[in-house]
């Protein structure tokens, strides 16, 4: 997430109260998480098993709950809670906005676009060229949607991420203030949920084609031309590249990388990253011809046990 205009140190410093080590006026550009971090940006770190990820990485604000010792090119932010902070900011630079319509006044809608009966379309929400959005869709702030798009009825893209922090008192929830961006040419069944990024975008690439009742969670990345089927749930910050086929009631787990032309079978849960080109099935999912060897052999079981039990009594 960038904001409106470049600040400086000093005063991102002053608008969460903290201390900091850098120049006054050292450039603030954004913030983002680890994973989409550029420079400029402010990246936030609460657990000293991260610390050289944050430092390292390509961030050159560090929001740090310790003081270390602060790399060449950066600067730090102090904060007795990082989590909190980076909060603060997030609301600062992207506030909640009510709206008091069905189609926000700041919301731009192309030309043959139609949008039926009881949708809602939030602030500056941009909606492409010859779209059909059909009744009770929902779509949040922000939201940036190409031309050629279909978008069927009871889904909702813009959702808070499902991001939490556990505390002795409950859970904080990280504030999530990115965005959904749908390409051209990209169809989308009922009832799908699409969550924001927390400070980048989910993106669904051009050509892309979600059945019914698909979650697709925060930062995720789906590529061009590929097929989700009913009742997959993709978690946050996963990578789907270029037509990839996920067939139904596929679960992954966060931060995966699922490569070009994958294709996942029905009912498969995703625990690591995927090579492209090959298919897969079971959970852990695995290559499918080796999976299904594996069940092949667990059925015989009976029958090898008979068999060893025959030649013993023999």
């Amino acid at each position: 997430m960038k904001f409106p205009k470049p600040h400086t140190l000093k005063q991102i410093a002053e608008i969460i109260n903290t201390k900091y080590i850098g120049s006054d006026d050292f450039p603030v550009l954004g913030m983002n998480e680890i994973h989409v971090v550029e420079s400029g940006d402010i990246v936030f770190v609460d657990h000293p098993k991260y610390y050289d990820k944050a430092l390292n990485s390509a961030a050159t604000v560090v929001l740090i709950n310790k003081e270390v010792e602060c790399p060449k090119g950066k600067a730090l932010l102090i904060s007795d809670d990082p989590f909190r902070d980076f909060n603060k900011l997030t609301l600062h630079f992207k506030p909640f906005q009510s709206s008091n319509s069905s189609i926000s006044a700041s919301a731009k809608v192309g030309k043959n676009t139609v949008i039926q009966p009881n949708c809602f379309i939030g602030n500056n929400v941009v909606i492409g060229d010859n779209c059909i959005i059909h009744s009770n869709v929902s779509i949040y702030d922000d939201t940036i949607i190409g031309n050629n798009v279909t978008i069927h009825a009871g889904t909702i893209l813009g959702a808070s991420a499902f991001y939490y922090k556990k505390r002795p008192e409950g859970y904080d929830q990280l504030i999530s203030g990115g965005r959904v961006v749908i390409k051209n040419n990209v169809d989308i069944g009922a009832l799908c949920t699409i969550d924001k990024g927390v400070t980048g975008d989910t993106t669904i690439g051009e050509g892309s084609k979600l059945d019914n009742q698909i979650q697709i969670g925060h930062d995720t990345v789906l590529g061009k031309k590929c097929l989700i089927a009913s009742q997959t749930g993709i978690a946050g910050c996963v990578v789907i590249e270029d037509e990839v086929t996920i067939w139904g009631q596929v679960g992954s787990t966060s931060g995966i990388t699922i490569g070009e032309k994958a294709v996942i079978l029905a009912q498969s849960g995703i625990s690591k990253s995927l090579e492209g080109h090959k298919t897969y099935f079971g959970y852990p999912a695995e290559e499918s011809r080796v999976k299904l060897k594996e069940l092949a052999t667990i059925r015989r079981l009976p029958q090898i046990l008979e068999n060893l039990k025959n030649q013993n009594d023999s």
